[in-house]
């Protein structure tokens, strides 16, 4: 255990540097942020931007069951995403290991960095949502990709 200084203080916000993590599970509780961008595709998986700034972008998806991703990395990009709802199934990827499944519940985060693989998917009855973060260098044209 550990005493906190009488003088720490704590402030308001995310700041710029705060960690993906911190950032999809604060978009994921602030449901006002992204309610009304919400829509489900019967033929894809749907995705929203919620925010971009110089240096991230903010994601909404919905999965319904059965829609996934092909396996992919995000280049150079580093990030990370919550489950808000639902149940989502992430399959990582490591040359020469065998591949992981992890099943993910609402209020649930996995964290990436470049050249990380994965696959995700919704194997239940039920839609989910999820919220996620991309940050990294943008490349000299375009911006950041969606994987």
């Amino acid at each position: 255990m550990f005493a906190v200084p009488p003088n720490t203080v704590a402030l308001g916000g995310t700041p710029v540097d705060a960690h993906p993590v911190l950032i999809a599970q604060q978009f994921a509780a602030d449901r006002a942020r992204w309610a009304g961008l919400l829509r489900y595709d019967p033929d894809e998986r749907f995705a929203s931007l919620v925010e971009r700034t110089v240096d991230q972008e903010i994601w909404l998806m919905s999965w319904l069951p059965g829609q996934s991703t092909d396996t992919h990395d995000h280049g150079w990009t580093s990030g990370a995403f919550t489950v808000v709802s639902g149940t989502l199934v992430e399959r990582t990827t490591v040359p020469g290991a065998t591949a992981v499944e992890r099943p993910l519940v609402a209020g649930q985060s996995r964290v990436f960095g470049p050249g990380y693989a994965h696959r995700v998917r919704n194997d239940s009855a039920d839609p989910a949502v999820s919220i996620h973060v991309y940050r990294g260098e943008r490349p000299p044209r375009g911006g950041f990709t969606v994987g």
